[in-house]
């Protein structure tokens, strides 16, 4: 069996989302098959295990449409993407796709990183649904990454294919921090996540300034103007700007902190949930589905745009059983993701030869398993 894995979403620099599902999946998935990577650049290799690779053209490519001709060339008999774009037009192999969310149908504004004309096509291609239908369809089998996710594609009919759940996780601690105890909270609370309007880091900053004896830090890179802006909001309260860290100070940093914060209203996943609680950091997170699919009983749930209530949340944290308590419900809820369950998850559908059916709807429990949607 030969199962090619595209990696053409792994970042040369920091890993984005997507970029880590990828790199963590296809660690462990090499542990179970014999697995080879596709990439459009050979600085991704720095992120990948040391495998078997070969160079396709870049998924921003105009020929990805037909990249199908040049994987077929390496004669595969699976190939996962981590993507739900990949052209499949000429191919000969079973094609397993990933759609990780449906935020940008709600949130249309695309990542800022993208050329203007891939910009361009990424909201003409979330004016309406049938664009993914015909992607997804033409599939054999689909994977997502949380219940939630599934419900929705379900909800929108966007595929006759089975849909598999494949979780997030977190990076497993590296062995030389694996000895490291949590150090004295000190009243500070993090966010990790970007600064794109669905986030919601504006209720965070309001939030803030109801908490004066504590430090909001906000990790990663701050767009112009943001900075002032979120400042102005959170007027008497502390904000820390990291502009970017490293995952060994961010692992620092949540060891130390009171909390993780996040007032996002719209997500696929949340893995900082999973990083913050594998650390034994309790979460205070807005009250949205899939939030409640991951923190589980661990996490504190406020309405997104509940201010006050964040800061309630927060300063419940103040009595040490409380806080106690919490973080060690987080510990046994972060149990519940790992890499190697997600890719034993995945392993167990790609070595199926039999077209992935479509079937009733999706299945409960934590941490993957397979879920499957109808298409009306």
């Amino acid at each position: 069996m030969r199962v090619l894995v595209d990696c053409r979403y792994v970042r040369t620099g920091r890993h984005d989302g997507i970029s880590r599902y990828t790199a963590g999946i296809v660690r462990e998935l090499a542990r179970l098959l014999p697995v080879e990577l596709l990439i459009h650049d050979e600085r991704q290799l720095a992120h990948l295990p040391d495998l078997p690779w070969h160079r396709i053209s870049a998924p921003t490519s105009w020929r990805e449409p037909f990249v199908a001709l040049q994987v077929r060339r390496l004669r595969p008999d699976v190939v996962f993407s981590p993507m739900q774009t990949m052209g499949s037009w000429g191919r000969n192999y079973r094609l397993v796709l990933t759609l990780h969310d449906l935020i940008y149908y709600r949130n249309p504004t695309p990542p800022r990183d993208l050329s203007w004309p891939v910009r361009v096509l990424w909201r003409l291609f979330h004016l309406a649904w049938w664009p993914q239908r015909v992607l997804l369809n033409r599939a054999d089998a689909v994977v997502t990454v949380s219940r939630t996710t599934a419900e929705l594609i379900a909800a929108r009919h966007l595929t006759r294919r089975q849909v598999t759940v494949v979780p997030n996780a977190a990076d497993p601690v590296p062995d030389d921090e694996s000895g490291t105890e949590r150090g004295p909270r000190t009243r500070t609370l993090l966010y990790m996540g970007s600064f794109m309007p669905y986030k919601n880091v504006e209720t965070l900053a309001r939030a803030a300034a109801l908490l004066p004896d504590h430090e909001l830090h906000l990790l990663s890179r701050t767009p112009a103007g943001v900075r002032e802006r979120l400042t102005a909001l959170a007027g008497p309260g502390r904000l820390v700007f990291h502009d970017g860290v490293s995952d060994r100070e961010y692992r620092h940093l949540l060891r130390e902190a009171t909390a993780l914060v996040s007032a996002s209203r719209d997500e696929g996943f949340g893995i900082p949930l999973v990083e913050a609680m594998l650390l034994g950091t309790p979460v205070v997170v807005s009250d949205i589905p899939v939030f409640r699919e991951v923190a589980g009983d661990a996490g504190a749930f406020v309405p997104p745009g509940d201010a006050e209530g964040f800061a309630s949340a927060v300063l419940a944290l103040e009595d040490p059983g409380v806080w106690d308590e919490r973080s060690a419900a987080s510990r046994e809820q972060a149990s519940l993701f790992s890499w190697p369950r997600s890719a034993a998850t995945l392993a167990e559908l790609l070595r199926d030869p039999r077209p992935a059916p479509a079937a009733a709807s999706p299945e409960r429990g934590h941490g993957g398993g397979r879920a499957t949607v109808r298409a009306g």
